[in-house]
């Protein structure tokens, strides 16, 4: 599989909102390296609104990637459901605008979305890929964790030379207060 088969023709498409669907598998992942995705299975669902100045790209991906866990180095699959927006303006020149806003010339034919696709994928990934065994032990680990002050910066002794100071105010300020 190459990842030309993720191009969008767009010179020639009118004016109106587009439709395409995309099966994700293996395939596609070792195009990409396969280092944090180990492979996977999901169906895309992409819409393209083209406008006479703006091409708006709506995702829907879901399905399921393969993933290694960060605590036992065992496999183990890992559910995707992901909506995400990309839009392309055209301008003089190509050039990305912002992560969800790039640029293309009046004359681009065709645009690859195989990189949006993993890239979204990839977003909608937890930050700690725990194995579903896991993932309970470490959700009550975090709720004790709620219970336990780990840090202050004030001690008692410093709201005791707080409300102290309240009673040393500047008499002139307490005239200015009187004027309400």
């Amino acid at each position: 599989m190459k990842l030309r088969d993720y191009e969008i023709g767009i010179a020639k498409l009118s004016n109106k909102l587009h439709k395409y669907e995309f099966d994700l598998n293996d395939a596609f992942f070792e195009e990409f390296g396969g280092e944090i995705i180990l492979g996977g299975k999901l169906h895309a669902d992409v819409e393209l609104d083209k406008t006479e100045s703006l091409l708006t790209f709506h995702f829907d991906i879901k399905g399921h990637v393969r993933l290694t866990c960060d605590r036992s180095l065992e496999e183990f699959d890992h559910p995707v459901d992901e909506q995400a927006t990309f839009r392309i303006r055209y301008g003089e020149e190509n050039a990305e605008l912002d992560d969800d806003l790039w640029q293309i010339t009046p004359n681009t034919q065709s645009i690859n979305i195989a990189q949006h696709l993993y890239d979204y994928i990839g977003l909608s990934l937890p930050m700690k890929k725990l194995h579903p065994r896991f993932v309970e032990e470490e959700e009550d680990d975090v709720d004790n964790e709620q219970d336990i002050l780990i840090y202050s910066s004030r001690t008692d002794s410093a709201a005791d030379e707080d409300e102290d100071d309240e009673d040393d105010t500047d008499p002139r300020w307490d005239a200015l207060r009187n004027l309400n």
